[in-house]
């Protein structure tokens, strides 16, 4: 009988693959987080199944939270040691305790989306000022208020111009359904869900408003200093999923629909090609580029400092955490450098 991922995590990675493993007895023990069922954490998925972390002397345990504000509250208690979250959450730990952003997951920003009901999604398209005075029902502080407040802003309205109303995503889709407002932020999958079962559809993504929204590999800062090689083991296993992917499409759909089916969500084919298509992932290669600061600032010190900009304004934050104190490509560099972890990395 085939084991459930929750299960797998909790067992020890002894299958042999084409690296040689270490021995059981000399695995180390590691607390991984991310959130259930999302597209970004399928790497981690792949790598319990096919047994990659013995590859690299690692016996993970898994602690999912359902949102990024638990999850971050939870790192800063040490319940966890290297993980993936949103950028938000990421931000928000930097600033707060000093968590630091090792890599990025994907691209999400076509994944965060002001949606809207197809009764009323035209006339808002037409004239977006008639979205003043609405309800929007989504989740404050999060990566898709980010987006949300990044269309409004390009409309010329702002969050005063309209009525947020915060709910958590699957009361946010309860309340699309039941009739409660017809506009709705919301991430992926729960996009594809109003879609198919709530009459709606994309009214603006965060790449609609040119905001980026990337999703942040994150470790506790004092694990990062003790442990920096297990925080390279544990990129270069992420990674290795991410090509894997990449080589194997179809057989990647087929995990993330198993892999989303073990954290209670059922999904469509469109749905999980949706995923594939609309997520844009990184590879070793393209992870030091995103990083690089050889021009002063690297293409992630600017998406997520537009991130803590937004964070500062809506008073999340007092001020927008500077990128180099907690922005650290040194992690992905150790990959890169160590000819064992780079071949991990690329599947090799």
């Amino acid at each position: 009988m085939k084991l459930t991922f929750k299960a797998l995590a909790l067992a020890t990675a002894a299958s042999f693959t084409a690296h040689a493993p270490a021995q059981a007895q000399d695995l180390t023990p590691i607390n991984l987080s991310y959130q259930p069922a999302l597209y970004w954490a399928l790497p981690f998925y792949l790598a319990t199944e096919f047994g990659w972390w013995a590859d690299v002397g690692l016996d993970p345990s898994f602690t999912t939270f359902p949102a990024g504000a638990p999850q971050i509250a939870a790192a800063q208690a040490n319940d966890w040691d290297v993980g993936g979250t949103g950028s938000v959450p990421a931000v928000l730990g930097a600033a707060r305790f000093g968590l630091q952003t090792v890599g990025i997951t994907n691209d999400e920003s076509r994944g965060n989306a002001l949606m809207a009901t197809n009764d009323a999604i035209e006339g808002f398209r037409a004239d977006p000022d008639s979205i003043r005075g609405e309800r929007i029902l989504l989740t404050t502080n999060s990566t898709v208020d980010f987006a949300t407040q990044s269309c409004l802003e390009q409309w010329g309205l702002s969050q005063s111009d309209v009525e947020y109303v915060n709910l958590a995503q699957a009361q946010v889709i309860t309340g699309i359904i039941a009739g409660e407002g017809r506009l709705a932020g919301v991430w992926a999958p729960n996009t594809y869900t109003l879609q198919e079962r709530a009459n709606s559809d994309y009214l603006c993504s965060g790449a609609d408003a040119g905001a980026i929204v990337p999703g942040a590999l994150v470790v506790r800062p004092g694990f990062a200093e003790e442990h920096p090689e297990r925080v390279a083991a544990v990129l270069a296993t992420f990674l290795r999923g991410v090509v894997w992917a990449r080589e194997n499409p179809e057989e990647a759909r087929r995990h993330l629909v198993d892999f989303y089916s073990d954290g209670g969500v059922e999904i469509s084919d469109n749905a999980i090609n949706a995923e594939f298509d609309l997520r844009p992932t990184f590879n070793l290669e393209e992870q030091l580029a995103i990083l690089d600061r050889s021009d002063g600032h690297s293409d992630v010190d600017q998406w997520l400092t537009a991130i803590g900009d937004f964070m500062t304004s809506v008073g999340t934050t007092e001020t927008t955490p500077a990128a180099e104190d907690y922005i650290n490509p040194s992690f992905m560099q150790m990959v890169m450098d160590d000819p064992e972890l780079r071949a991990i990395a690329n599947n090799e």
